[in-house]
């Protein structure tokens, strides 16, 4: 084998985006990491402070002084020069065209009046209305450098609406007239004239309001170093809390400029990187059929990664949280698609990839693991929905009895027992059980098929095989019989039962195009009678490419095509070939007109295939069906195929071969035994 193949340069590629993805995705970390929760207990050795630590409010605190600090903060306000001025003037000349001259200058007086009092913004008039006193302040230059600040009642401020009112009042009177409302015109020269100019000002407003904020944030003492933070066993109060968080940043802040930010990535990298080999290692030692396919790897690695990406974002959102995802999902999914062995080291890979960022590393891989493998441990063969909803229950079982474990062993009590998480388990096992739907979609990326859907294809009334009933009725008994045998062979070695039940049902569909050609359809009339045998071996071989035809069109699993292609290997129809071969009266005969398309066989399912096809074929041409007859023709005919090379790229071994056989012997003689004759009734006798 090349180092330096395709395949194995492929693999190294898997391998190094995995890392990569998810050495991205873990958070970093420059220090060393404590994952806490607040009222929860301090689960590590004592922890003193390294530096002088400040003690700051605890949030809850701290949100208390900020809110009672917003609720009476006096805002501050700015009066903007001449705005009044400005549009005093501009009211001047625009109403001297609305009314007389007399009425003209008593408008403009009342406008400059209510400008003297001030015309408050809408913003600032709803934050004053707000508080309990209804002030605000302004700052004032008392001298060069030096400013002064005032609190000024906000009740002598107008509204817009407020000095509009106040100028038709007032102008009502000067005029002696009893008139409620002012001319159009002149009513939208005031309400254009009348523009705030008292109005936030922000730039003050913000720093005296941080300024007060600093009693709430400000450091209430500091933590020695060498001073105890918090103990082994201690509930961490909000307090505690606070203190926690802020000698983290700090310790961060601290050690920003140190190169140990680049040895914490490089062994972060490191981690990552072995827990990824030992699985190739495992594969590569153990599961070789897995390793050597790239499509197989390419999964495999894609769905580890993904479901460990995941994790990682529900962590960054709720540390508590990441119980809420389904890791009992990783064995379930790989064993339908692969093996259980397989399955659980995939399950170990992703808890240890976790447990480099999880809360409570020691708690986070017992519980997942405990789960994971009972979930495993629970449903060997997935064939039905309904095995999902018993998985989902033991899970969540499983979950719950190693909690209720952990809690004793490491509190002694159950005093830290939290039932939340109870619920937490449960929504997760809940998840597990729409697993089925993402095995859908894994069969549709990755060309998988699952245990369910062979179950599903291997239902009679599947349209493709009620066809083969209806129109090649004694092709599908035979499929029937075949399906049987096989089952029983592949069970007998520990190769997929269901899989070659299913591949046998559809081995032959391709037999509907013509199926009176083949003696199983035949009832008195042979049509071969008059045909050259290399048209018979035309007609007889055609079924197989016929059959791949139809099973593309159906939609059929690769792996179905697979024993359509493959039942007859490249064998040839020797009965044609023997037929040809006797009337050339010495001429060459083409082999190959005579031999089916193949390939041989590929895999252990296959290979019984072909072995439980031609020996059910040949067993209805025996004449007696002794025990002896039936030995005799299983061996020859195995041994016939074992001598032909049909069966040398098939991972079968000679014991397996043994094994078949004998597990043949026993069924045909089972299907073929003797009956009973039943004694005729004498006519001379009467029943009493």
């Amino acid at each position: 084998m090349k180092i330096f193949s395709r395949l194995n340069l492929l693999r190294v590629a898997l391998l190094i985006a995995a890392t990569t993805i998810v050495l991205l995705l873990v958070p970093r970390a420059d220090h060393q990491s404590y994952t806490y929760e607040l009222n929860q207990p301090w689960k590590y050795p004592l922890l003193t402070a390294d530096f002088d630590t400040p003690i700051l409010r605890d949030s809850t605190s701290a949100r208390i002084i900020k809110d009672s600090i917003a609720d009476n903060f006096i805002p501050f306000a700015k009066k903007l020069d001449g705005v009044a001025s400005n549009y005093t003037q501009l009211f001047s000349r625009h109403i001297a065209e609305e009314t007389s001259p007399t009425d003209a200058r008593i408008l403009t007086r009342l406008l400059a009046e209510v400008y003297a009092e001030g015309i408050v913004s809408p913003d600032l008039y709803n934050y004053i209305s707000r508080g309990n006193n209804r002030k605000y302040r302004a700052l004032r230059q008392s001298s060069e450098s030096d400013q002064v600040v005032n609190t000024l009642d906000g009740d002598d401020l107008l509204t817009q609406k407020q000095a509009f009112d106040r100028i038709d009042s007032l102008y009502a009177l000067a005029t002696n007239t009893s008139r409620h409302q002012l001319p159009a015109g002149v009513a939208r020269a005031i309400n254009a004239a009348l523009v705030p100019d008292i109005v936030l000002d922000t730039v003050t407003d913000e720093k005296y309001r941080n300024q007060e904020y600093l009693n709430a944030t400000g450091a209430l003492g500091v933590i020695k170093k060498g001073q105890r933070i918090v103990d082994r066993g201690e509930i961490i109060t909000s307090q505690i809390f606070t203190n926690l968080n802020t000698y983290q940043e700090m310790m961060i802040s601290r050690q920003s400029n140190t190169s140990s930010h680049t040895y914490y990535y490089i062994g972060q990298a490191l981690y990552i990187l072995l827990c990824w080999v030992l699985l190739y290692l495992f594969l590569w030692l153990y599961r070789s059929t897995f390793y050597n396919n790239l499509r197989h790897m390419t999964f495999l690695i894609t769905f580890i990664t993904l479901f460990t990406a995941i994790a990682t974002l529900v962590l960054e959102y709720n540390p508590v949280m990441l119980y809420v995802v389904p890791f009992s999902a990783i064995p379930v999914i790989v064993m339908v698609f692969f093996d259980s062995r397989t399955a659980i080291f995939s399950l170990i890979t992703t808890v240890l990839l976790m447990a480099l960022i999880a809360t409570y590393q020691f708690e986070f891989i017992v519980l997942e693991l405990t789960a994971g493998m009972c979930a495993t441990f629970s449903i060997r063969h997935l064939s039905k929905r309904s095995q999902l909803l018993r998985t989902a229950a033991i899970t969540f079982l499983a979950y719950s009895f190693a909690y209720f474990t952990l809690t004793l062993a490491t509190n002694g009590n159950l005093s830290h027992f939290t039932p939340r998480l109870l619920l937490i388990f449960l929504f997760n096992s809940l998840i597990l059980s729409f697993a089925y739907v993402l095995i859908l979609v894994i069969e549709k990326v990755f060309g998988f098929t699952s245990m369910v859907t062979l179950v599903e294809l291997s239902d009679i009334n599947n349209p493709l095989l009620r066809r083969l009933a209806e129109e090649a009725p004694g092709t599908f008994q035979h499929s029937m019989q075949v399906s049987t045998i096989a089952s029983e062979a592949a069970r007998a070695i520990g190769a997929n039962t269901q899989l070659v039940r299913t591949g046998a049902l559809y081995h032959d569909i391709g037999k509907m195009e013509s199926p009176v050609f083949f003696t199983e359809n035949q009832h008195g009339v042979n049509p071969h009678a008059g045909l050259a045998p290399e048209t018979s071996a035309r007609k007889i071989i055609s079924h197989v490419t016929y059959g791949l035809t139809l099973a593309s069109k159906a939609k059929l699993p690769q792996v179905i095509k697979d024993f359509i292609a493959e039942h007859h290997g490249k064998g040839i129809t020797k009965y044609f070939y023997n037929t040809a071969v006797n009337e050339s009266n010495g001429r060459p005969v083409d082999r190959s007109l005579f031999q089916y398309p193949g390939p041989n066989p590929r895999s252990r399912e296959t290979a019984i295939l072909m072995m439980a096809d031609s020996v059910e074929a040949a067993s209805r041409s025996l004449s007696d069906y002794s025990q002896q007859n039936i030995d005799n023709l299983v061996d020859k005919i195995i041994d016939g195929q074992i001598a032909d090379g049909l069966l040398k790229e098939s991972p079968l071994s000679f014991a397996d071969v043994e094994t078949i056989k004998n597990t043949f012997k026993k069924r045909l003689a089972t299907i073929y035994h003797t009956r009973v004759a039943y004694p005729e009734l004498k006519k001379d006798a009467s029943p009493t």
